[in-house]
């Protein structure tokens, strides 16, 4: 399967469309949890590690809030929102210097661990295609050049 990144400036927001809930059908919560598990401990060798939260238990929580973003979107139980309210997800990004770079990267890691999911290809792009123009709205600082 071919993923895409598409070209994006900051500041801009485009139309995005949940994923097919059918993903958390297939994989189930655990499921869900362990794929975006797997995708931070990617991140967590990666340039943009320092994004993240430093500690252990700091980094357990990440991964944790965004597996529960993640399994809300595809139409779970509404975990995030019962543990952190509404995601707001720019203004939770805000802190953070996202560029272009860190997008990429970011996605990268989501590729790597989408190639290692047995799940059916439309069911995988339908959420590459979500993570792709979601990661758009979160950039919010240019590169540095």
């Amino acid at each position: 399967m071919q993923y895409n990144i598409t070209p994006a400036q900051i500041g801009t927001r485009p139309q995005v469309s949940l994923p097919n809930p059918k993903i958390l059908e297939a994989l189930g919560e655990e499921g869900m949890r362990k794929m975006v598990s797997d995708h931070y401990d990617l991140l967590k060798q990666s340039n943009i590690r320092g994004l993240f939260p430093p500690t252990e238990e700091g980094f357990e929580m990440a991964k944790k809030h965004s597996a529960d973003f993640f399994i809300q979107i595809c139409g779970g139980p509404r975990y995030f929102d019962m543990s952190r309210g509404a995601p707001r997800m720019v203004a939770r990004h805000m802190p953070f210097a996202i560029t272009q770079e860190a997008r990429r990267i970011w996605l990268e890691s989501y590729i790597m661990v989408l190639n290692t999911l047995e799940l059916d290809e439309e069911l995988k792009q339908s959420f590459w295609n979500y993570i792709d123009i979601f990661s758009i709205w979160m950039m919010n600082t240019n590169d540095e050049k």
